[in-house]
């Protein structure tokens, strides 16, 4: 049977940018996959030192605990957007300049486990908003960073972008 947490989000419900997050996702129920992907997430990061996760694969790029810090920030912002477009409002949401949240987030200077303490909080409340939508929320549409995006989209791109996030960790950062 199909549901709104099954049918993935078509080409017209979100900017060609997004297309390749979604793509990553794996094919089932969306609202099953992100718990799968939360403990795969811990996992990950609760494995690491201090000093292992203030690894960077290049100069000028982020620090594992960065990673992490980008990860929780941009499901905040694809959670409020997501928000906003399920209850119907109609107002144009801005962008947010990735680097720029890096630098002010600070997230060197906190350790692993408060950062993944903060992460569950995060994807606990992106959960629970998305298991009380019906299907009419996720079909709604509005705009954020100037491009049309369906509520349902923003769900699938919070999954695909850490999915793609986590990939990266393992291909450049070398973590298991």
């Amino acid at each position: 049977m199909s549901t709104p947490f099954t049918t993935r989000p078509v080409p017209d419900e979100s900017a060609p940018y997004y297309h390749g997050y979604i793509a990553q996702v794996p094919d089932g129920n969306l609202i099953e996959r992100l718990p799968e992907q939360t403990e795969d997430t811990r996992h990950l990061f609760s494995q690491l030192t201090e000093d292992a996760a203030m690894r960077r694969y290049a100069p000028g790029k982020w620090s594992v605990k960065e990673v992490l810090g980008h990860l929780i920030d941009t499901e905040r912002v694809m959670g409020y957007r997501l928000l906003r477009i399920a209850r119907g409002d109609s107002t144009p949401l801005s962008g947010f300049d990735q680097d720029f949240f890096i630098a002010a987030g600070r997230f060197d200077a906190r350790k692993v486990s408060r950062l993944l303490e903060e992460y569950a909080a995060v994807r606990a409340a992106t959960l629970e908003l998305l298991r009380g939508l019906t299907e009419d929320d996720l079909a709604r549409r509005g705009t954020a960073n100037s491009n049309p995006v369906s509520a349902r989209a923003l769900a699938w791109i919070i999954a695909g972008h850490e999915r793609h996030h986590l990939r990266v960790l393992r291909e450049r950062y070398d973590l298991s």
